[in-house]
């Protein structure tokens, strides 16, 4: 087997953790809302419900209750989410359709369990119920299909809710980014991927092995598959020179010191890469946070006034500091992405490595880069 068979990328680093995936409370949610909408037009709960992920993956879910009204019906999913210690593990999904008159479209409602957005700085505007952007079109496509399979309209209100999520909830972020209520409805690919320092961190290694071995001299340390479309679109890289760094920079940084490849991308979220830039090498919400004082400080830097420093410092979160900069014309993506990378290369201590960041937002809108610094490239 060859060096580029034999691992790379975001699915082979995954295989070799050896945890299990799960699944995302947006993927129950999506399976839920088409067994629930399907039994509404058929008379029929489907069990087990098969959906479509982004990535074409076609997992199916077992329902663990159903309920059929004239009107409205209920299908609920309990969460698995493999070998991740993953506070809403064994949480009950449960989404409730009901039929709403031609061209309402589909709306979305909070149920028990599901928060509320109270602050700016969200993907989502206040008032809205907390259902990340792919999760609403990830349901959203699977109610067209099955009305287009059932003759109905598409049109319909899906409340979702999760059992105890308001006591889930009091153990993750919500209430301090101001999600009140209960969860949040989130993923981006429909998988849980399984966290475990170790065996990830040996992943990260085993896939830079691998694409030195096989001669590439760019390889690209993303946070996650938004990150990986981004940098797949700017550089045409191959999968085997995308590394899942997940939340572990300072890991990347610390094996490609010892390893060196001619050049490093580091791309993710704008605020994830914001603890970088403040030093901070294990991005892991439980480890380390957004420094907003310190969001202002590098903005004053910029150019920002000591008003618009004021209100950075007190934003509900990095999104949010970035969109008032944003608004006064002040490159907070792009200074965020310098010291980010000064950081980086800091950690690198003079290794023969060419380095550059880019930030994204959540929908992979690039929010600012660096330029490329580091020893030159060597002449091949």
């Amino acid at each position: 087997m060859n060096a580029a068979s034999s691992g790379g990328g975001r699915e082979a680093q995954l295989k070799h953790t050896g945890l299990r995936p799960g699944w995302t409370t947006g993927a129950c949610a999506t399976a839920a809302t088409t067994a629930a909408y399907t039994a509404l037009l058929t008379g029929e709960f489907p069990d087990p419900v098969t959906i479509t992920l982004p990535k074409g993956q076609t997992p199916s879910f077992a329902l663990a209750v159903e309920e059929l009204g004239a009107e409205q019906a209920m299908a609920g999913v309990v969460k698995d989410a493999g070998d991740d210690p993953d506070v809403t593990h064994g949480a009950l999904v449960r989404s409730t359709v009901r039929l709403l008159p031609a061209g309402s479209g589909v709306v979305f409602r909070a149920g028990p369990g599901v928060g509320t957005v109270t602050l700016p700085g969200l993907p989502l505007e206040v008032g809205e119920p907390a259902v990340n952007p792919v999760p609403r079109q990830m349901m959203r496509e699977h109610v067209a299909a099955v009305a287009a399979a059932h003759g109905g309209s598409g049109d319909v209100e899906i409340t979702l809710s999760v059992d105890n999520g308001s006591e889930i909830a009091r153990s993750t972020w919500n209430p301090r980014i101001g999600i009140l209520g209960g969860l949040s409805i989130l993923g981006t690919t429909g998988i849980v991927v399984p966290y475990s320092c170790s065996a990830w961190i040996d992943s990260i290694r085993r896939g830079v092995d691998v694409a030195r071995a096989a001669g590439l001299t760019h390889v690209a340390g993303c946070t996650g598959s938004t990150s990986e479309k981004t940098v797949t679109t700017l550089y045409d890289l191959p999968e085997i020179g995308l590394l899942d760094m997940g939340d572990f920079a300072g890991a990347v940084l610390k094996y490609v010191r010892r390893h060196p490849v001619d050049r490093l991308t580091v791309c993710g979220g704008f605020a994830k890469l914001s603890k970088l830039a403040a030093g901070h090498l294990d991005l892991h919400s439980a480890r380390s946070q957004v420094d907003k004082p310190f969001l202002a400080a590098l903005a004053r830097t910029g150019g920002a006034s000591q008003a618009l420093a004021d209100e950075i410092a007190g934003a509900n979160t990095g999104l949010a500091a970035l969109r008032l900069c944003e608004t006064a014309g002040v490159p907070l993506g792009d200074l965020v992405a310098t010291r980010a990378r000064d950081e980086a290369l800091a950690v690198l201590r003079g290794a023969p490595v060419a380095v550059d960041v880019v930030c994204i937002d959540r929908a992979g809108v690039v929010v600012g880069r660096s330029a490329v610094a580091g020893p030159p490239v060597r002449p091949r």
